[in-house]
């Protein structure tokens, strides 16, 4: 796969010379690439977006960044790393992906690993339910496809955690089949080609994008075409702050860019305000233990384990009161910096202390000292402030 996409690179490098195009030249195509209008005075949306395909190819084999996954965009690679990157920006998944990669080379090996040492795994991406669908697909690939995942986007479809983005993604990068991937960025990049007003948050928006960028996708180079578009929108097009698009190779057909509307579109309906919730969050130690408890099955952060907390902002009053019911009186507690973590639909802000019990009555809550907690427990990003201070704590001696 790889050879294969040297060879495309290599061969668009040379389309671009046998029609002119290269050195100082082939740094001035996209600005002055203009569209060819149809006869009644404009292109449809088909026709404009694929004329993108040509200058954005030439533009990715220059400009991609080099990233582990595209080294070797085996299947499970692909996958792997489109399920990291959702809600996690590029740089911090590296370490993870490739530090998962070093355990579980494999599908084989992500269907047996134990859902304790994926967690831990998994630490620090947050959204846990996408490492329990990882592993969940595994397992049905491992039952149905011997290990592999299907080269075809409607069985890849059928597999845990892969939607349309995802399976367009696999399909494309790693099997060469003609399907779109359609996140974030790529909205947005359509979006401003097309000067589409739609709500880019809705589904119906998504599914028409999806259809005219299918049409307008190069047969031979698929993968390309879809990775090109997503490091557009993350280099070029971007979502926060202006647009850099002198530099952009879609710049002579944005009609957004033409029309002076990169400021105003992609257009999303706001988000609905977050519900804010108070917590108290105890480091409570024993010896040279920490308690942990472990939350509900369902629901946020579900199987994970946390440090005991409590709806609402105990002052040093309730946390006596809260101890002595949880059969503990003898201890000491000094406060904590607040902290804040904020998930989709929900803000925790958090008041916290540290407590050192002085006799442990109560067998409530279950006592983990540092270094398993380090290596072996996965503790939410949620507590991660309160987890930092633990480990920055002396042991009893």
């Amino acid at each position: 796969m790889a050879e294969k996409q040297n060879l495309n690179a290599e061969k668009q490098d040379s389309n671009m010379t046998e029609n002119g195009i290269s050195g100082i030249e082939g740094q001035d195509l996209y600005g002055k690439m203009k569209p060819v209008e149809a006869a009644d005075g404009s292109l449809t949306d088909e026709q404009r977006l694929k004329q993108l395909a040509e200058p954005l190819l030439y533009w990715f084999n220059r400009n991609k960044r080099d990233l582990p996954w595209r080294r070797e965009p085996t299947p499970y690679h692909v996958w792997l790393s489109e399920i990291m990157l959702q809600q996690t920006r590029v740089e911090a998944v590296i370490p993870y992906y490739n530090r998962f990669l070093e355990r579980l080379p494999d599908i084989k090996a992500l269907a047996q690993v134990e859902e304790e040492e994926l967690m831990k795994l998994w630490q620090g991406l947050g959204y846990y339910n996408r490492a329990r669908n990882l592993k969940a697909a595994a397992e049905q690939a491992v039952q149905q496809y011997g290990g592999n995942l299907p080269a075809d986007y409607g069985q890849l479809l059928k597999l845990p955690g892969i939607g349309s983005y995802t399976a367009g993604a696999i399909a494309s990068i790693a099997f060469g089949i003609v399907r779109p991937a359609v996140d974030g960025n790529v909205l947005r990049v359509a979006a401003r080609i097309l000067a589409s007003e739609e709500d880019i948050g809705q589904a119906k928006t998504r599914k028409k994008m999806e259809e005219l960028l299918l049409s307008a996708m190069p047969e031979e180079q698929p993968g390309d075409f879809n990775q090109a578009l997503m490091e557009l929108g993350a280099l070029v097009c971007i979502p926060n702050g202006a647009p850099h698009c002198n530099e952009c190779p879609a710049a002579g057909i944005c009609l957004a860019y033409r029309s002076g509307k990169t400021g105003c579109i992609p257009h999303k309906a706001p988000k609905k305000q977050r519900r804010i919730e108070e917590r108290t969050v105890l480091l409570i130690r024993w010896k040279n233990g920490y308690a942990l408890q472990k939350r509900p099955s369902t629901g946020l952060l579900a199987n994970l384990y946390e440090f005991p907390n409590v709806e609402g902002t105990l002052n040093g009053e309730q946390l006596a009161q809260y101890l002595i019911e949880a059969g503990e009186n003898t201890f000491s507690a000094e406060p904590l910096p607040p902290s804040r973590h904020i998930f989709t639909h929900v803000e925790w802000r958090m008041t916290a202390y540290y407590v050192i019990l002085r006799k442990k009555k109560s067998e409530r809550f279950r006592y983990y000292d540092k270094e398993e907690i380090l290596e072996n427990i996965a503790i939410p990003s949620a507590f991660s402030t309160y987890l930092e201070i633990l480990m920055e704590k002396q042991s009893i001696k």
